[in-house]
């Protein structure tokens, strides 16, 4: 269920927090929560996103596109688990495709938040139980799990998880201070001229279409890297990190230079189905997933300090599809 409205700000109301405005606003959504969902850019004023300290003007117009997430019960799952490595602080997960990472909207079990707490022991909550919203309850679950960062749903390879409260907060500085080494591969389309760039593009989510990000001059600056890895006839295989961690930030930064990853239908326009090779263009649509794996991770152990490096080799789906381009 999706709430959408919009505002328009009067001189009475005007100098107020755009979330204490809203929070006034919208019946049976927390401030914490509102102030999430602003952050998240699901509030635009006067068509940008803006903070959720931002005093509202007078005239300004709010548009909010809310997402209600239903009750459920969160409960550890036994689903099995590629674990590269553990300790008792954290551990290291290959993500297959397919698997989301955390409940939400539509997505209530299931996913690897489920395995994790039935991996490291912990017993069922149930959402709504303790008079917050499930939205905040979320957060608390991905806190205590300890998912610091995330991959799209078909998006496989490494994620990294910390199993207390001192390594999520150490695990998320390092995220936010970019001392995470994050390196992916990627197919795309097309033959790519340059052994290498950079793509420097903000990245703010689609007006219209609320589940998809673009790029926008008011975004949040995003950063990718690539090289070349490989060339096919009509593809080009790369190597691509990121700087930032923006939602889709791979995806759209590529597909924003008309190279879109293969298989990815939210954003490469159709290109899956243009390919004139019928055995190529029906692999792609046999690989049910787009051609993005996280390969490569490396951070600071936040107890020992050790520096820590894993590579997680390509999946047995993709490298066959790489096969038959051969």
């Amino acid at each position: 269920m999706t709430t959408e409205a919009t505002y328009t700000i009067t001189a009475e109301e005007a100098g107020t927090r755009l979330d204490a405005f809203l929070a006034s606003q919208v019946d049976g959504w927390s401030r914490s929560r509102l102030t999430t969902a602003i952050s998240d850019g699901d509030v635009l004023v006067n068509g940008k996103e803006a903070k959720p300290s931002y005093k509202v003007r007078d005239g300004d117009e709010i548009e909010v596109e809310l997402t209600e997430l239903p009750p459920a019960t969160f409960a550890p799952e036994e689903i099995p688990l590629d674990i590269i490595y553990e300790d008792d602080y954290l551990a290291v997960i290959n993500k297959p495709a397919g698997l989301v990472v955390h409940p939400g909207a539509g997505v209530p079990g299931g996913t690897l938040a489920n395995a994790l707490a039935f991996h490291f022991g912990f017993s069922t909550l149930e959402f709504g139980s303790d008079g917050r919203d499930d939205q905040s309850q979320i957060q608390d679950l991905k806190s205590k799990i300890g998912i610091v960062h995330r991959l799209d749903k078909d998006t496989s390879g490494l994620i990294v998880v910390a199993k207390d409260e001192a390594t999520v907060e150490e695990l998320s500085r390092q995220f936010h201070d970019r001392l995470v080494e994050k390196s992916y591969v990627a197919l795309v389309h097309g033959f790519v001229e340059d052994n290498s760039g950079t793509i420097d593009r903000p990245i703010a989510r689609h007006k219209h279409n609320r589940t998809r990000m673009t790029i926008a001059a008011h975004g949040r600056n995003a950063l990718t890297l690539w090289r070349v890895r490989e060339r096919f006839d009509k593809f080009t295989l790369l190597n691509v990190d990121i700087k930032t961690g923006r939602t889709h930030q791979i995806r759209v930064h590529l597909a924003s230079i008309n190279h879109p990853v293969v298989g990815d239908d939210a954003y490469n326009a159709g290109r899956d189905q243009t390919v004139a090779d019928l055995k190529i263009r029906k692999g792609i649509a046999d690989l049910n997933r787009f051609f993005l794996h996280a390969e490569k991770l490396a951070f600071t152990h936040p107890q020992s300090g050790e520096r820590l490096h894993f590579r997680q080799e390509l999946p047995d789906e993709l490298t066959q599809f790489l096969a038959l381009l051969s």
